[in-house]
């Protein structure tokens, strides 16, 4: 059963956005151009692509974060854009940055994460303390998340956002500031939800740490999907720069096709 979708999602930046676009200066250039893809129960689908591909808009489509402009985003049955309460307390996701009360400290932060995806206060003291100790933030249990290095802000960030192990899952760059440890910690929690049925969208740029995690890898580039591999497949990273040529060679037939 389908768990998160895109479906034919397009959405386009205001012109002066887009200055940077290849096609005349000030053009505006679609972030997303009919970008589809789906995540099913138990299954974890890495997404992955270059700079400006398209990968953090795709994902806040699915946050809630941003409003298409055309094109569906679903969680769990429901729009994204407006998830019912049921739906939205089996959801968790950390898109942009992660989301950290500053001055709470590290086990303040999971209590309020526990109680916003509607645990009640005992559940959410026992949460806090089992989830803090599995991610290996039981040294700052008490230091207030602004004093927190980087890497251990995303870490509390990735605890907050699956604290109520959800249904469905939104990862964007998990690892992207985590030492090698807290790589792995993270590559097993992901895993493990899996296994308990969630349906898990990683977006990275690292092709031999998502051939670790995912079921299925997904490439992206100029806003839409261009091709799909298994993580076991031979030789990933020359077929994702071969898929990402061909679509770079399309871009400007398609792009005439569209203005014709």
């Amino acid at each position: 059963m389908t768990a998160l979708l895109l479906d034919s999602i397009s959405h386009t930046f205001p012109a002066h956005r887009a200055a940077w676009t290849r096609r005349r200066p000030g053009a505006a250039r679609p972030a997303l151009d009919g970008l589809s893809l789906h995540v099913d129960h138990g299954e974890v689908v890495a997404m992955i692509g270059l700079n400006g591909a398209g990968k953090t808009t795709a994902l806040r489509s699915l946050a809630g974060r941003l409003s298409p402009d055309s094109g569906t985003a679903e969680i769990l049955g429901h729009a994204a854009a407006d998830l019912p309460r049921n739906a939205a307390t089996q959801f968790g996701h950390v898109v942009d940055a992660p989301l950290v009360f500053a001055d709470l400290t590290v086990t303040e932060n999971l209590r309020a994460a526990a109680r916003l995806h509607g645990c009640s206060r005992s559940r959410a003291d026992e949460l806090a303390t089992a989830t803090r100790n599995r991610l290996g933030l039981d040294a700052w249990a008490d230091v207030r998340a602004r004093a927190l290095s980087q890497g251990n802000r995303q870490r509390l960030g990735i605890v907050g956002a699956t604290i109520h192990a959800p249904r469905a899952l939104v990862l964007d760059e998990p690892t992207s500031a985590l030492d090698p440890r807290g790589v792995v910690i993270v590559r097993e929690l992901v895993r493990d939800l899996a296994a308990q049925g969630a349906a898990v969208l990683v977006s990275s740029h690292h092709l031999d740490e998502v051939s670790r995690i995912a079921d299925r890898i997904v490439a992206v580039h100029a806003g839409r999907v261009v091709d799909t591999f298994a993580p076991d497949g031979p030789d990933l990273e020359s077929r994702f720069f071969a898929s990402v040529l061909a679509a770079e060679r399309e871009e400007p037939r398609a792009s005439m096709r569209r203005e014709a």
